[in-house]
């Protein structure tokens, strides 16, 4: 019998030793571009030059950052923008990966996008889960973290959600007064993702739990681990492109930015994990109205505030068919993060999500 580690055991060890500049989990990555490159060798030449690029590479300096408007346990409220006497507009990101993607760079960031635009941006940031966190859920997040911030805002506000930040969008407008929701690919549906990549997930998380609960969280790389394995041809060939990208060009620093960002994040707490993975992919609480907030149920059309579901036909991560129904809505051809940060971003997205936020009161 073969007794060497699974790759999500090995994506467990290797969260646990020294941090690494490149792909996280490296050796799971390293794994991939073996397996997906072994019928074309020019392929794998190029993912490993770009892979040593990208590790090599210097990054400009990031934005700066704005100080926190208010905190709660380790998560912050950043304000970008400035009290226009309208409704504060708040960007709630996934709990996966940094929210760093929403203030890209200077000129890729939606935050400084809506907060040049006159709306009072804020942008939550989770920060990092304490040893005393391992039981906060999902729900928790909402009425532990968001909750608290939110209550020190000038006027009630209006939620801008992406991926997993959308979900708990939802999750704090049931239970506080909001003037409008707007979810970008985020997963509600769960029964809409196709059955290949649920079963994946299932089996990710049936590996890795009993060392995530030894630890009380659950590493990074045991996510990225997910990712990677739901479109492995495509982890590998965005590098094999970035080996041959100009140096110094804007589409060098972007992918690395998105890369850096895609490879960062702090863990999620255990009882966040297992909510996720069990709760939410596994049983489909939210899509079928079973997810409970605050001791309520969190139902999309019982909401009083005008809702927008933004959702892309070409996701990877959060197919079209996962996003939640809502009053308006409209759908992209962009994929997961590209419609966030890409060259199409400001038209298709920022500048449409503006104007509605700005006929809703923001």
């Amino acid at each position: 019998m073969d007794s060497s580690p699974t790759p999500v055991v090995s994506a467990l060890a290797h969260s646990l030793a020294a941090p690494q500049h490149g792909p996280r989990p490296l050796p799971l990555f390293l794994s991939i571009l073996w397996r997906e490159t072994e019928a074309n060798p020019d392929l794998r030449r190029l993912a490993f030059q770009g892979l040593r690029k990208y590790q090599e590479a210097v990054r400009p300096a990031p934005p700066p950052v704005p100080k926190p408007f208010a905190t709660a346990g380790s998560a912050k409220l950043l304000r970008f923008g400035r009290d226009n006497g309208r409704a504060p507009v708040v960007f709630v990101p996934s709990l996966i990966n940094p929210p760093q993607v929403l203030d890209l760079s200077e000129g890729r960031s939606m935050l400084r996008h809506m907060a040049a635009a006159g709306h009072d941006a804020y942008l939550v940031e989770w920060g990092r889960p304490t040893k005393d966190d391992t039981d906060l859920g999902l729900d928790g997040h909402v009425t532990d973290r968001l909750l608290p911030m939110f209550a020190a805002l000038p006027r009630p506000p209006i939620l801008v959600g992406y991926c997993l930040g959308g979900s708990l969008a939802l999750g704090a407008a049931a239970v506080m007064e909001v003037q409008g929701v707007a979810t970008i690919a985020a997963p509600w549906q769960f029964d809409g993702f196709p059955p290949a990549d649920r079963e994946v997930i299932a089996s990710l998380w049936k590996s890795a739990r009993p060392t995530c609960e030894k630890l009380g969280y659950v590493p990074m790389e045991v996510l990225q681990s997910g990712f990677w394995a739901l479109d492995p041809a495509r982890t590998i060939q965005k590098y094999a492109a970035f080996a041959s990208m100009a140096a110094g060009s804007d589409a060098e620093h972007t992918f690395l930015a998105v890369e850096d960002w895609a490879n960062g994040g702090a863990p999620l707490s255990f009882a966040a994990g297992r909510d996720l993975f069990e709760n939410f992919y596994g049983a489909n609480q939210p899509g079928r109205l079973k997810w409970r907030v605050g001791g309520g149920q969190v139902d999309p059309d019982a909401l009083a505030c005008p809702t927008l579901s933004i959702r892309s036909s070409t996701d990877r991560i959060v197919p079209a068919s996962a996003a939640p129904t809502l009053n308006g809505g409209f759908t992209l051809d962009l994929g997961h993060v590209g419609m966030i940060v890409g060259g199409k971003a400001r038209t298709l997205l920022w500048n449409p999500l503006s104007e509605w936020v700005s006929t809703h009161g923001g």
